[in-house]
């Protein structure tokens, strides 16, 4: 069965992102199409990318990359859940990312995002990023407003229309990840 990776992309104290990832995982296991799992980047301590060598080369050496690298090759998808930081995604998201080459090629990728604008700038720089390492975005995405998706700012309480948004991200997800399977080296 196809296997979808829902990734919490915001380390912060307080972050306003673990609620919309685990809103993100109940609307999904719902579903039959897949299995989902929640990845939190709090659970895995990158560091400041410190490997010698590029991604690329796959060459990791550090204990912390092979796990991360182990984990993300297991999926065959993923929906990064981002808020925008300064008109872009977070830095904990983007060393993450970083991190690995190899193991997000040929894989599908969809985005719930949250912010004033709703996240909107920080998926278009992750969707620059996703080209580059040959993963499939998706056209459907979930923008969480801050304004009408949270109370104060900081209790997620989504509109109804988000879990259409969301189900319609994960339809294309799963859709591109099986596509995709004859490209992936298992």
């Amino acid at each position: 069965m196809t296997r979808i990776g829902i990734i919490l992309g915001s380390t912060r104290p307080g972050r306003n992102g673990e609620a919309v990832a685990r809103w993100a995982l109940d609307v999904a296991k719902q579903r039959t199409d897949a299995e989902y799992e929640l990845i939190d980047l709090l659970d895995y301590k990158l560091p400041h990318l410190d490997e010698a060598y590029p991604p690329s080369m796959g060459q990791y050496t550090q204990p912390h990359t092979l796990r991360w690298a182990e984990t993300i090759d297991s999926f065959d998808g993923f929906v990064m859940v981002t808020p925008e930081y300064n008109h872009s995604t977070s830095g904990a998201l983007k060393n993450a990312i970083d991190f690995l080459f190899a193991e997000w090629n040929n894989k599908a990728v969809g985005f719930v995002s949250y912010g004033a604008l709703g996240g909107a700038r920080a998926v278009e720089h992750l969707r620059l990023i996703a080209g580059e390492l040959q993963m499939a975005d998706v056209r459907s995405q979930v923008a969480l407003s801050l304004f009408t998706d949270f109370e104060n700012f900081s209790v997620f309480k989504p509109n109804q229309h988000q879990v259409d948004s969301l189900n319609a991200t994960l339809d294309q997800v799963v859709a591109w990840s099986s596509a995709l399977a004859p490209l992936r080296k298992r």
